[in-house]
């Protein structure tokens, strides 16, 4: 009797029913189901050092776009206003930082005679120059003995206030709104000058000799360390009282005096004034904030600390739009080349070799010098980068592309009947992305760092009165290296800052979407 007819012969008394309780079996997930991203994101979190990159480099992003933005109508935004090189070279100033240097003070020497301007400029308009004598009198330690020798003094001086005057030919209106601020505000911007015009520097106090020639005068009756500026504005030149008749003379003002408070020029019919104003005072009434800034002024006057964000976002749009252009072009070369293979990717890898074995600094300086006559320097610098730039990325995406068209879902989906372009870009290009975003984000540090090597060297020049970029402003700051460091101190900062801050989010990136290659280099 065989096994099956031993069992079918049983009564069913025989069975017994087991109960379905506590048996094992599948269980629904209580979790969520983690996608390709969302783990590669997860790896990524893990990274502590790549995370504070990101952090630094999202921070400086938003620099880039809020400040600039923000400070649009910022009167450091342009060059064409004259009136900013009278601004130009002041070092960093911010209120309650003066302990890390934000004070806007610098240690100089000076002789007397500069000595007694600075003073000067306290007794007249009470803003205080000299912060602290740090020693002097002292005489020229290679004085020789003969004549008179020069004294000395080491200064800690406020930079701001040690702007003090300078000439400026204003309309009728303008003269009427700068006094009607001075009413308002009760803070004076236009002073007494000698109306004689050959005194042409405001910031030295003067009196003239019988042939009207201007000498500096140091006169200290009193004893005090200042100077008496009633003895002081005086000139051999009489002064054309019909001035007086047309001019708003202050109350402290003596009209027998050879001193106005502005000089006719111009015509009858379209009247100026020259007036004589503290730069102090005159910002306020232009600006409407005190002088203090950030990171200080550049030559020109601009506020380094606006013109650096902006030159910021100039470099990072400079390298998206790059970036994103050579992916473009090179994820198609790549898949190409990777997919077919062959004789096709034969000739297109050697009409790579040639194009990667041209210099890229010839083409630079070759596009600069010619092409940028017809399309400007931005663009000529986009075409230079473009031009080969794509190659790295194409031989990334060809790599993968040889690596993912042998997989078995690659041949389900070519039985299926799937065509080349959906097997191209359907199924291989989205299982090669975790290599080809951190190929693509590595790029934008390069290109920022070999624009600011590019313009450094003066090959390319990308200033303007609207636009610079870091490269440009580290060229600029070069000259003043030694006297007013500061100028390139925040450009090179915030540069090296996003180098460092994009290898290590780069190194991430890497471990996040492609663990296997953890730790390499």
């Amino acid at each position: 009797m065989s096994e099956k007819t031993k069992y079918e012969q049983l009564p069913a008394s025989a069975f017994e029913r087991v109960p379905m309780e506590g048996r094992m079996h599948d269980k629904k997930l209580e979790s969520k189901p983690v996608g390709y991203f969302r783990d590669a994101f997860n790896r990524f979190c893990r990274n502590k050092s790549s995370v504070v990159a990101a952090i630094i480099i999202l921070m400086l992003v938003l620099y880039s776009i809020v400040v600039p933005w923000l400070c649009q109508n910022n009167y450091t935004r342009a060059l064409t206003d004259t009136m900013y090189l009278n601004y130009g070279k002041l070092p960093p100033k911010v209120e309650g930082l003066e302990w890390m240097g934000f004070s806007g003070t610098e240690v100089i020497t000076v002789n007397e005679n500069d000595f007694y301007k600075l003073r000067a400029i306290a007794d007249e308009t009470g803003l205080d120059p000299i912060v602290e004598i740090i020693a002097g009198p002292y005489q020229d330690p290679s004085f020789n003995g003969k004549g008179k020798a020069t004294m000395y003094y080491d200064l800690r001086v406020d930079e701001y206030y040690r702007m003090g005057m300078m000439y400026m030919t204003v309309t009728q209106q303008e003269y009427d709104a700068i006094q009607a601020w001075q009413d308002e505000h009760q803070i004076q911007i236009i002073f007494p000058a000698i109306t004689d015009s050959k005194q042409s520097d405001a910031n030295i106090w003067y009196k003239a000799d019988k042939k009207g020639k201007p000498t500096l005068s140091k006169v200290d009756k009193d004893g005090d360390g200042f100077l008496e500026l009633t003895n002081i504005y005086k000139t051999t030149t009489p002064t054309d009282t019909s001035y007086h008749s047309t001019m708003r003379i202050a109350a402290d003002n003596d009209p027998e005096k050879p001193l106005a408070y502005a000089r006719k020029t111009g015509t009858s019919s379209a009247p100026g004034y020259v007036i004589r104003v503290s730069k102090y005072n005159y910002f306020q009434y232009r600006y409407g904030f005190e002088p203090a800034f950030v990171f200080g002024t550049n030559a020109n006057g601009q506020d380094i600390f606006t013109r650096l964000a902006s030159g910021a976002r100039f470099s990072f749009l400079l390298a998206i739009g790059i970036s994103a252009i050579n992916l473009f072009i090179g994820a198609i070369y790549g898949a190409i080349e990777g997919y077919y293979g062959g004789a096709v990717d034969l000739v297109m890898e050697r009409v790579s070799d040639v194009l990667s074995g041209v210099p890229f600094m010839v083409v630079t300086t070759l596009f600069q010098l010619h092409l940028a006559k017809q399309v400007g320097p931005v663009w000529s610098l986009l075409f230079a980068f473009v031009l080969t730039g794509w190659i790295g990325m194409a031989a990334r995406v060809r790599m993968q592309f040889y690596r993912f068209k042998g997989q078995e879902y690659i041949l389900a989906a070519r039985t299926l009947g799937a065509g080349d372009f959906r097997l191209m870009f359907k199924h291989i290009f989205p299982n090669s992305l975790g290599t080809i975003i951190t190929g693509t984000v590595l790029v934008i540090p390069g290109v920022i760092f070999s624009e600011s090597s590019l313009t450094y060297l003066g090959i390319v020049n990308l200033e303007s009165s609207t636009r610079t970029s870091v490269g440009t402003m580290l060229a600029n700051g070069r000259g003043y290296l030694s006297t007013d460091p500061y100028i390139i101190l925040f450009p090179a900062l915030f540069i090296s800052l996003l180098e460092i801050s994009f290898n290590l989010f780069g190194n991430g990136l890497r471990d996040a979407f492609n663990p296997s290659l953890r730790g390499t280099e």
